[in-house]
């Protein structure tokens, strides 16, 4: 494992991974650390985690963010590799993820993203969102960069448009934005989710050809943050989601009214997770009104 710029692990005993009491994730990592050869993990300071494969013939990045975030990746590039930044990929259409993309096309990448997550950047701009250069649709999408092929996973409706799921098989690394956040409950309300295409999705995940991969988002300790997640969280996630819908189906069958139910959900095994207190009744509310009047969002054939 390589590791440089743990900016945030403020002491050599830290940098060293050798503390005695683990610095939570929540506090925002900027570091670069090799995963697996010639791939890389990175932590902007934001609370957001991106990717980066540095191949002899040029780097592709995974998850641009924002103009700041993206000027960093940059800087820790060219701290690994002077070799050319050839491609800048989004996930999906947010514009917490998709912005930044500009600072990439300004030293030669191309961005690229499904058809979905183009459409709708075209459609609605952010101030820091740019045009995607190269567009793809369908399922499946291959990109070679440096005789390493990069697939691209568009597993339908989950999480926003055309999210994406990345994974370079020659490496056994995958990179997953927001659809898996190891140790924490689902955020807020859990907007632009559709919960039951959510879990299908992460199913399907649990069948791709990685071994470690890099999450947007982690509440794991700093140490193991830096490190990436694996197909235990992704399997936790989806548990997770298991669980909170059969503690508010149990609520149906109770007989306790609809609007009393969210604030009735306990689920002690994740009293841990972050965000337990904050947003598991604001779950349980998105949760149990998608099964009370319908899942959003929703097309023909998605899960209920």
């Amino acid at each position: 494992m390589k590791l440089t710029n743990l900016k945030a692990l403020a002491t050599a005993s830290v940098v060293a991974l050798t503390v005695a009491a683990p610095l939570q994730a929540e506090t925002p990592l900027e570091y670069t650390n090799e995963i697996a050869p010639g791939v890389y993990s990175f932590g902007g300071g934001n609370g957001y985690h991106s990717m980066f494969l540095v191949t002899d013939d040029g780097v592709a990045v995974f998850e641009t963010i924002n103009s700041a975030h993206g000027e960093k990746m940059i800087e820790a590039i060219r701290e690994i590799t002077d070799q050319p930044i050839e491609y800048a990929m989004h996930s999906h259409n947010h514009w917490d993820h998709a912005s930044g993309g500009g600072v990439f096309q300004a030293v030669g990448a191309e961005t690229v993203a499904h058809d979905l997550a183009a459409q709708y950047l075209a459609a609605v701009p952010g101030q820091d969102t740019s045009t995607v250069d190269i567009v793809w649709d369908g399922n499946r999408h291959d990109i070679e960069i440096g005789g390493v092929t990069v697939q691209l996973h568009y597993l339908g409706l989950n999480h926003g448009l055309g999210m994406t799921v990345f994974v370079i098989p020659e490496k056994r690394v995958a990179y997953i934005a927001d659809l898996v956040t190891p140790d924490r409950v689902g955020f807020n309300i859990m907007p632009d989710f559709n919960i039951g295409e959510w879990e299908r999705s992460l199913g399907e995940i649990l069948e791709l050809d990685f071994d470690v991969a890099v999450c947007s988002h982690t509440a794991l300790p700093a140490e193991e943050a830096i490190n990436g997640c694996t197909k235990t969280h992704v399997e936790e996630e989806r548990q997770f989601l298991l669980d909170l819908r059969g503690a508010i189906f149990a609520g149906f069958q109770n007989g306790t009214p609809a609007d009393q139910i969210p604030g009735s959900v306990e689920l002690p095994q994740y009293a841990e997770w972050e965000g337990y207190d904050e947003w598991l009744e604001m779950n349980a509310w998105r949760v149990m009104l998608d099964i009370w009047m319908g899942p959003y969002p929703w097309v023909p054939g998605a899960s209920q």
